[in-house]
């Protein structure tokens, strides 16, 4: 096993607390600490002061006093300061993901690879990004007047982010909106703030302002429900569970907020019988284990046409048990363990439920020996559960797989769309026009043909349904962080005359 004593490389640079307010490190306010644990070996590796809601009042008033400078800056300088903050991670890129896998229990490798590239492209992409802030060119729609749209920061941006991708979801809620020129006051989990931290740490080494990116780690019923309901907030943005977004949204419509939402998914991987069977299986797989499962757009639901079906659980089963879990930090490892012992408990809790009314394929339990003082799960394939069961509707957030057979294709793109989420989906065939259906008629903001997970800074990632609204990454996500204006000249005093007769007749 890697060395339980292994420590947190920026940690002498966090003694002065684990808020990032106005351009420096506080200890928080609330009277309590938390630490942050590696949930590889249990073991305690950053112990820090909770912000309380005077810590949230101190970064709302920093992100507040930063706005009018900020908001006033060109695109081009903006765009500026984030090629600067992408070369800035860029160096620092070893260290954000040792420090992202310490955390999470992310597969070191997963962290090199994936994380850390996907945060330093999405910066590289809002910098361009920020000098294409565009409104609508101007016209004369009525008569002798000329009208434009102004597209325009709306302010103080107040944004939790949840513990499965701590960084990336730091940086899909910060970069749009400092690139239209907001300020941002992030809540991450308070299990893994560290890279938030070292984020927003990196964005003032970069030149960004102080106040402009500020950090409060607090606990949710604290911190967070003030952040959504303070009256200097504008925007609220958060990421997480849809039970948890349904109160924020509570809170945020008190003060009319502009609000963003991403919460829960249950994707489908949908298989038709003339798929490529090894693809479809190893897409499974790879797809449904990310993260150790604990990512919303996962494969949970795999509806296989039921010529393929027996062959596609036996084949999934064998390379599943293949998987090498592990120490995040081995080369070699392929999986690692969930973000705590709660939620791993919570996922054996849902197999042992199903084993009543499915079969467990392979999996279904908690390793042992050297990997037992970790939050570990074996990778999990469960079959021949009904539709309407728990482990097929509710969202588990896991590395459990749950196979199901259908027979026509109406039948199967019912059974995908046949769940409270639509964040995201996958179908496998070699026939154009069943993809084509598929991609149209799957209810979901994202559909992937033969493969599933992968994302892009360039497109947008958000959902329908129950799995929120609003998009993160791309231009679509830059947008939602403006707010649009309509500006209307009148051309002719004449004209301006006129209307005041046609108005009020002709009094002086």
């Amino acid at each position: 096993m890697h060395n339980p004593g292994h420590r947190f490389q920026a940690q002498d640079r966090l003694a002065d607390g684990a808020q990032y307010i106005g351009g420096r490190l506080t200890k928080g306010t609330s009277g309590r600490t938390h630490a942050v644990v590696n949930p590889a070996t249990g073991e305690e590796v950053y112990t820090y002061e909770l912000a309380g809601t005077a810590d949230v009042d101190a970064a709302v008033a920093a992100a507040r006093a930063a706005f009018p400078g900020w908001a006033g800056t060109t695109p081009g300088e903006r765009s500026d300061a984030l090629h600067r903050f992408a070369a800035v991670l860029a160096e620092r890129a070893e260290e954000f993901a040792q420090a992202e896998s310490l955390q999470c229990g992310k597969p070191l490798k997963l962290t090199r690879e994936f994380d850390v590239p996907g945060t330093i492209d999405n910066t590289a992409f809002f910098a361009g990004a920020a000098r294409h802030l565009q409104g609508q060119s101007a016209g004369e729609y009525s008569g002798d007047h000329t009208s434009y749209v102004r597209r325009e920061p709306i302010g103080v941006v107040g944004s939790i982010a949840p513990w499965n991708y701590p960084l990336q979801m730091a940086a899909w809620k910060i970069l749009p909106a400092i690139a239209a020129g907001n300020t941002i006051v992030l809540k991450p989990a308070e299990l893994t703030p560290l890279t938030s931290l070292l984020f927003a740490e990196a964005a003032t080494h970069a030149g960004i302002p102080d106040g402009v990116v500020n950090i409060v780690t607090g606990l949710g019923k604290e911190a967070g429900e003030h952040l959504v309901g303070h009256p200097d907030v504008a925007m609220t943005s958060f990421t997480g569970s849809t039970a948890v977004g349904k109160r924020v949204a509570e809170i945020a419509t008190s003060t009319v907020k502009r609000l963003h939402l991403e919460l829960g998914g249950k994707a489908p991987f949908l298989v038709f019988d003339d798929a490529d069977l090894e693809a479809a299986v190893h897409g499974a797989v790879a797809g449904s284990l990310i993260n150790t499962g604990q990512d919303c757009t996962a494969a949970t639901r795999a509806y296989v046409q039921r010529p393929l079906y027996e062959a596609f659980v036996e084949r999934t089963g064998a390379l599943m048990a293949s998987v090498r879990v592990g120490d995040p930090f081995a080369p070699g490892t392929d999986l690692g363990p969930l973000i705590s012992h709660a939620q791993r408990d919570r996922v054996a809790g849902f197999v042992e439920r199903a084993r009543g009314y499915a079969r467990v394929v392979t999996g279904g339990e908690v390793p042992q020996g050297e990997l037992k003082s970790g939050a570990y799960y074996a990778p999990t394939l469960v079959a021949d559960a009904g539709q309407d069961s728990e482990i097929v509707q509710a969202e588990i957030f896991g590395p459990v797989l749950v196979v199901l057979p259908f027979d026509t294709d109406e039948e199967g793109i019912a059974l995908a769309n046949d769940t409270p989420y639509g964040l995201a989906a996958s179908a496998w065939t070699r026939d154009v026009y069943r993809a084509n259906r598929a991609t149209r008629e799957i209810k979901a903001g994202c559909v992937w043909v033969n493969d599933h997970i992968p994302i892009i800074s360039e497109m947008p990632h958000g959902g329908y349904k129950a799995s929120g609204f609003g998009k993160d990454m791309s231009a679509y996500s830059f947008e939602e962080y403006t707010q649009v204006k309509h500006v209307m000249f009148d051309n002719t005093a004449v004209a301006r005359k006129d209307w005041h007769r046609t108005v009020f007749g002709d009094r002086p």
